[in-house]
């Protein structure tokens, strides 16, 4: 993977950026994207201090003209993009009936418009070249019902479906398309649900049988590393004949469904 350049969203904490540092390891050229630019440069630069060939490109996956931007400012300044990953994703928490039109809204632009706008910009400069490959990170909800996450769930199952239908159809120009599925995952997205801290992660980890949720069998939360090396495997020539792949990594979490 050793020169190679890669373009990462959601690059300025959590999943996007333990992804972005474990391509660094790799010897990746990373364009890491984001929209909040404080972090995402306060994430850049620690990762080029430790000797990462990463640079900041601050955007909005929700808005097309932005992304077809950055993906052309990626590209002159780069190169051209050899692994794409969609790791921007919001979550908003609610019951299916009470959802509001603004929180349907939001978590559909980011989480699929999102996923949608990039991964066009991308696989089209792709295909000409006849080589990439593409890695979605969605969620094991995508395909597990879960209480007050009837969004989030609906924005990754279809983020899931447009990346297989994709996969399949640029699969002749040479063109991998696959998904990770991570289960409950040490982010700020994780612990932002979590009204009461340490027994909170430990009802993830158990279980909670109101909720209908099974627990963890392997007994731990999943680290970001765990999600990124999944990713950078599926990106990597150890995944050259694997596309519209769904790879879970929850630990069991969904019981392999």
């Amino acid at each position: 993977m050793e020169g190679k350049v890669a373009l990462v969203t959601g690059a300025a904490g959590g999943i996007g950026e333990a992804v972005v540092r474990t391509l660094g390891e790799r010897g990746v050229t990373v364009a890491a994207v984001d929209k909040d630019e404080t972090r995402l440069r306060a994430t850049v630069a620690k990762l080029t201090a430790d000797g990462f060939q990463v640079e900041a490109f601050p955007g909005d996956v929700t808005s097309s003209p932005d992304v077809e931007a950055f993906v052309d400012a990626v590209e002159r300044r780069l190169g051209p993009v050899d692994y794409l990953v969609n790791a921007a994703g919001v979550l908003r928490l609610s019951e299916a009936r009470r959802l509001t039109d603004a929180d349907w809204s939001f978590t559909f632009a980011v989480n699929t418009s999102g996923v949608f706008f990039v991964s066009r910009a991308v696989v089209n400069r792709m295909v000409p070249r006849g080589r990439g490959a593409v890695v979605t990170v969605a969620s094991n909800a995508a395909g597990t019902a879960r209480v007050e996450m009837a969004a989030y769930a609906a924005s990754k199952a279809a983020a899931t479906m447009f990346t297989k239908c994709m996969g399949l159809e640029v699969a002749k120009h040479g063109i991998r398309c696959n998904l990770v599925a991570p289960g409950s995952t040490e982010t700020p997205m994780l612990s932002n649900m979590w009204q009461d801290g340490e027994s909170a992660r430990k009802a993830s980890i158990e279980g909670v049988a109101s909720s209908y949720r099974v627990g963890i069998p392997l007994r731990k939360l999943a680290r970001p590393e765990n999600v990124a090396q999944a990713v950078v495997f599926l990106l990597s020539d150890h995944a050259s004949h694997i596309t519209m792949h769904d790879l879970t990594v929850d630990g069991g979490a969904a019981l392999g469904v």
